[in-house]
C-alpha cells in the first residue's frame, strides 16, 4: 500500500522506483560501457531484433514483419517527432543495447503487446547503435537497459528497468487502458453519474478503484480489476480514479477519508457499504462478493 502523504508532499525530481525481485532487474546492463566506437557484428551473429526483410528471389514471398508495430527511432528529431505525432496516446518506449541479453529476452513481450494493443505506440531505442542515440539516452536519463519509458502527451508519466513481463504487460494496461470494462472516471461529476445510473433494485454494485499514478501496488492489481470487470459484467460495475489526475479528484479522495492507496470503495444504491485497502486479488475478491451478499465459508 502506498500513502497518498508520500506521493504528494513534494513533486519528486524524478519518477520512483519500485522494489522489486523479478531477474531482470538484478541484471541490468550499463549502456554507456565504453565510448569506443563498437565493432560491427560478425556474418554470422543473429541479429538482436530481426526485422522483416524483402524476398530473396522472385519465387520467395517476403514474410510479415512479426514486430512491424514496434517503431525503432534513430534519432532524436525521429523520437520527438513520434513523441508529438502520438498526440495524447500512450507511447511505450524500450531502451536497448546490443549487448545486453536482457534487452534480447523483453523484446519478444513488446512485440506482442504491440499487436493485441493497437491504441498504444512502441518505440524501440538502440542506446548503443550511434553518438545521436547515445545522446537521446542521457537527455531521457537512461544508464541501464532494457528500460521502459512511458509518454502520454509529450510528457513523461512512468518508467521502469529491469522488469520482467508481466509487470510490463501490467504497466501497460495501467497507463494505457482506455476501453476495457473498467470506467475511467475523471472528476467528482462522472462518480456521481456513475452512482446515480447504479441506483435502486437494477442498480449494480460499483466497485470504484482509488490509485496514484505512480503507485506500484495500484498497478499491480489493476490487472485482475480488468480480468473481474469481464467475468463479473452481470452484477457488478467497475470504475477507476487516479486521485492525482486533478483538484476534484484530489478533493473526492479528501471527501472519501482515502488516506492510503490503492482503496477500493464499494457502493450500493447510492451509498458506500464498505471499503478494501491493498493489492491482495484473493481478498479483493472476497470482498467483493461479501458485499454483493454471497456468504463466505
Amino acid at each position: 500500500m502506498a500513502s497518498i502523504a508520500t506521493f504528494l508532499s513534494k513533486i519528486p525530481s524524478s519518477l520512483p522506483s519500485f522494489s522489486k525481485s523479478d531477474p531482470y532487474l538484478s541484471s541490468s546492463t550499463f549502456l554507456f560501457l565504453s565510448t569506443k566506437k563498437r565493432s560491427p557484428p560478425s556474418p554470422r551473429q543473429l541479429p538482436l531484433f530481426p526485422r522483416a526483410t524483402a524476398a530473396t528471389s522472385g519465387t520467395q514471398k517476403p514474410p510479415v514483419g512479426r514486430d512491424e508495430r514496434v517503431h525503432q527511432v534513430h534519432t532524436i528529431d525521429e523520437f520527438d517527432a513520434a513523441l508529438r505525432s502520438a498526440k495524447n496516446k500512450l507511447v511505450v518506449v524500450e531502451y536497448a543495447a546490443s549487448h545486453s541479453p536482457n534487452s534480447r529476452r523483453i523484446y519478444p513481450c513488446i512485440v506482442e503487446l504491440s499487436r493485441t494493443c493497437s491504441d498504444v505506440n512502441f518505440l524501440l531505442v538502440m542506446g548503443d547503435e550511434s553518438d545521436e542515440t547515445r545522446e537521446l539516452c542521457r537527455r531521457e536519463g537512461v544508464d541501464k537497459v532494457p528500460h521502459f519509458t512511458f509518454y502520454k502527451g509529450m510528457e513523461k508519466v512512468h518508467e521502469e528497468e529491469g522488469i520482467g513481463p508481466d509487470q510490463l504487460v501490467g504497466d501497460v494496461l495501467y497507463y494505457g487502458d482506455n476501453h476495457s470494462g473498467v470506467v475511467q472516471l475523471h472528476c467528482r461529476e462522472d462518480v456521481e453519474a456513475l452512482i446515480d445510473e447504479n441506483r435502486g433494485k437494477e442498480g449494480k454494485l460499483v466497485v470504484l478503484d482509488v490509485g496514484l499514478k505512480h503507485c506500484g501496488p495500484c498497478v499491480k492489481v489493476y490487472p485482475t480489476v480488468i480480468k473481474l470487470s469481464r467475468s463479473m459484467a452481470d452484477a457488478v460495475v467497475f470504475a477507476r480514479m487516479n486521485g492525482d489526475e486533478n483538484d476534484s479528484c484530489m478533493e473526492f479522495l479528501k471527501d472519501m477519508d482515502v488516506v492510503e492507496v490503492p482503496t477500493f470503495l464499494f457502493i450500493s444504491d447510492g451509498k458506500i457499504c464498505g471499503r478494501y485497502v491493498g493489492s491482495g486479488k484473493g481478498e479483493l475478491i472476497g470482498e467483493i462478493l461479501r458485499y454483493q451478499g454471497v456468504r463466505i465459508t
